[in-house]
């Protein structure tokens, strides 16, 4: 899809070279390149994770340049037969914010998720003061509901 000067491209199993440049401007929007690049996967594991229905990677380019992205998962539930999309990581390069591409990317994933007959797409916000361009993000493009988050770690299985 072309809008004004980007266009979004939903990447496929043959974009690794677009991945790894969403993947850098992830890095340096977040400015944590050790978790975007230095411990990026290889290219097999990111053509699988690209070939996968599971998961759906959005970069808007302006030229060649990747200069935002989304980072999104398909999670089929079991108790009805649906989906939701999950926004993992959504990001826009500095110099390039402001000009419409994170509402675009979203909007572009709406289509995708319709597409794919799922019913919401979710997102997470940190509530700190450096999150608030998403809260406003977040909060024009749907509803906001305030919950509370728990990471559990994963160690050696059992209790």
């Amino acid at each position: 899809m072309i809008r004004k000067n980007f266009r979004i491209l939903q990447l496929t199993e043959n974009d690794l070279s677009l991945m790894h440049a969403m993947m850098e401007m992830f890095g340096e929007a977040f400015a944590d390149m050790e978790t975007y690049v230095d411990k990026a996967p290889g290219e097999d594991y990111t053509r699988g994770l690209l070939n996968s229905d599971s998961f759906i990677a959005l970069a808007a380019l302006k030229g060649e340049s990747v200069v935002g992205g989304i980072g999104a998962y398909e999670l089929k539930k079991f108790e009805q037969q649906r989906s939701e999309i999950y926004i993992y990581d959504l990001a826009v390069a500095n110099g390039h914010r402001r000009q419409g591409i994170a509402t675009a990317l979203i909007h572009e994933l709406k289509k995708v998720a319709y597409d794919r007959g799922a019913y919401v797409i979710f997102v997470q916000a940190d509530t700190d003061v450096e999150d608030e361009p998403a809260i406003a993000l977040y909060t024009k493009m749907g509803i906001r509901e305030d919950v509370l988050h728990f990471d559990i770690p994963v160690s050696g299985g059992g209790t």
